[in-house]
């Protein structure tokens, strides 16, 4: 109906591009503008100032011989004071970004290392918007914004990848516990070391207080006793200690028959036996 009336609307963030007779006239913003058709006036096609974006996969290989699938999102938007140029000197836009970003892609990533690929993504996407600026620019377009947003290697390279990452954090953590397993047994042999070394004072101290018990008792014994020397006391001491000895194998549950001469002539014996074992364990080799 517009058409009939000569009038024709533009909606916002749109442009018209009229045309006279099949050549360019003029191009008509947002809002209603008169188009004489009778006088050769007529619309050939609209185009949109919409922020415009475009996901490009590219393929290519890396330094290292590592197919790798690069996906590119370039953001662009045609310009208001160029529409005539958008509109006639690109057929087909999209065809054309995606054109310069395989163009791109491919010159720079052969030339990196697979795990420099994903640290120098920002490095790539600031080349292939360099790239597009510098030619869209020329057709009436402006790439506002281009991003890397997807490194894809192979599925057998992700799942090769994914296990020497995990080979090299079992290694490390091998070699954590065998440095945990290490501190703990040296602790473990210190203190052994320390609980033997104090187990040697002690029985040296119990030893040197028996030695003094029985110096003390000999020597009381000699001064309240008269006629005794220290030999009678310590044969008295010995066969104390031997009757005592016996009383404690034969009150324990778990003692086995134990077969030793005894009789009132054996005591002097079994003093004398034990009196000459210490003294030969006494005596310097």
């Amino acid at each position: 109906m517009g058409n009939l009336l000569g009038c024709v609307k533009v909606d916002q963030s749109t442009v018209v591009i009229k045309e006279r007779f099949g050549r360019f006239n003029e191009v008509l913003e947002p809002g209603c503008h008169c188009m004489p058709w009778f006088l050769g006036s007529q619309v050939a096609g609209h185009l949109t100032l919409r922020l415009q974006q475009l996901d490009v996969r590219c393929e290519t290989k890396t330094k290292d011989n590592v197919f790798v699938n690069v996906v590119a999102s370039v953001q662009y938007r045609a310009l208001a004071h160029k529409a005539s140029d958008a509109f006639y000197k690109l057929t087909n836009t999209r065809s054309q970004i995606q054109a310069y970003v395989f163009d791109v892609i491919r010159a720079s990533v052969p030339k990196l290392l697979l795990d420099d690929v994903f640290e120098q993504k920002n490095e790539i996407a600031r080349a292939v918007e360099e790239e597009l600026e510098k030619a869209m620019s020329a057709y009436g377009y402006e790439i506002v914004q281009t991003l890397i947003v997807d490194i894809e290697p192979d599925e057998h390279v992700k799942r090769a990848m994914n296990e020497i990452n995990a080979a090299a954090r079992m290694r490390l953590a091998a070699n954590e516990k065998a440095e945990a397993e290490k501190i703990i047994q040296i602790k473990r042999a210190e203190g052994e070391a320390e609980a033997k070394y104090l187990a040697g004072l002690g029985i040296a101290r119990q030893r040197q207080a028996i030695v003094d018990g029985l110096r003390d008792s000999v020597l009381g014994f000699s001064d309240n006793v008269p006629g005794t020397s220290a030999k009678d006391v310590l044969d008295m001491v010995l066969i104390t200690q031997y009757f005592d000895t016996m009383k404690e194998i034969g009150a324990s549950s778990k003692s086995s028959a134990v077969f030793i001469p005894h009789g009132p002539g054996s005591v002097r014996d079994i003093a004398t036996q034990i009196r000459d074992g210490l003294l030969q364990a006494s005596a310097p080799q």
